[in-house]
């Protein structure tokens, strides 16, 4: 990868820009149409947003009154965790669609694999939900599906009613909680490994990292989201600023060194930032 406009492929064919903008706690309001247009305008091209964050409709506005064509535009939206099922599954894409105002979304995802609702038969739930998601994607409604949060032991079932295999799960991914086993198995499966908190919600002035961004002239946000793109993961981060905008997107004229990699094992010890899937309260 040499620059932001670079993308993965997907299993299908279908291109992912390598680089995204998240939106996670963002407010439903001109802010974030505001914030999300100006992503657009440092050069991302692909928008992260969910049913869960409430605020489909300001990144739906901002899409529409950014200046570029649809196509050139790649957004992914994710089911909330209150509407896993074939009907709920079909009836929530249709309220995200509205959301957003688009005719297409290009990557639509599972949010959580065992939400509180349906623990008691998550199996069942999500095997209903990926029923509607493969007939949206063979109606041309979605230009690629997958997964967020997932594990090995909640993917393996899910593919034994599957038709379409998942092309992407996007996990809780930084050098403090690298998740080897799950990162492997995707791999493994050619699904396309994005990161969010990638930037460690942003804890991220620790004592290698900072060592590290002085040796490039970068700062420690840069180091993190380097560390992601050299591994093959499609990091995810937020930012409120312009200038911050293009400090994360300005990680392709250096390269971090196997030494630096290696010392940065120290910070798996911190462990995970975010829910385990399994024990998620919502």
């Amino acid at each position: 990868m040499d620059s932001i406009r670079d993308s993965y492929v997907l299993s299908n064919g279908v291109k992912i820009p390598c680089l995204g903008y998240g939106t996670f706690r963002l407010p439903n309001d001109e802010h974030t149409t505001d914030l999300v247009k100006t992503a657009i305008d440092c050069g991302y091209r692909h928008i992260d947003t969910a049913f869960g964050y409430g605020n489909e409709e300001a990144v739906g506005k901002a899409i529409r009154e950014c200046g570029l064509k649809r196509e050139e535009l790649f957004i992914t939206s994710k089911l909330d965790n209150r509407d896993h099922g074939y009907e709920n599954t079909m009836k929530e894409f249709e309220m995200t669609m509205n959301n957003l105002g688009t005719p297409y979304l290009d990557l639509y995802l599972i949010h959580w694999p065992k939400p509180l609702k349906y623990r008691d038969h998550w199996q069942e739930a999500n095997a209903g939900t990926w029923k509607a998601f493969e007939e949206l994607y063979r109606a041309g409604k979605i230009k690629a599906i997958g997964l967020s949060n997932f594990l090995e032991h909640h993917i393996e079932p899910l593919l034994d009613t599957a038709e379409i295999a998942p092309m992407v799960n996007q996990i809780e991914l930084h050098p403090q909680y690298v998740q080897r086993e799950i990162v492997q198995y995707c791999k493994d499966h050619r699904m396309i490994v994005e990161a969010w908190s990638p930037l460690i919600r942003g804890d991220i002035n620790q004592p290698i990292i900072v060592e590290i961004a002085q040796k490039y002239k970068k700062t420690p946000a840069q180091v993190l989201l380097r560390w992601s793109i050299q591994h093959g993961f499609l990091p995810l981060p937020k930012s409120s600023s312009r200038e911050r905008m293009m400090e994360n997107a300005d990680i392709f004229d250096f390269k971090l060194s196997d030494e630096d990699i290696e010392a940065m094992k120290v910070l798996e010890a911190g462990g995970r930032t975010g829910s385990h899937p399994d024990t998620a309260e919502f």
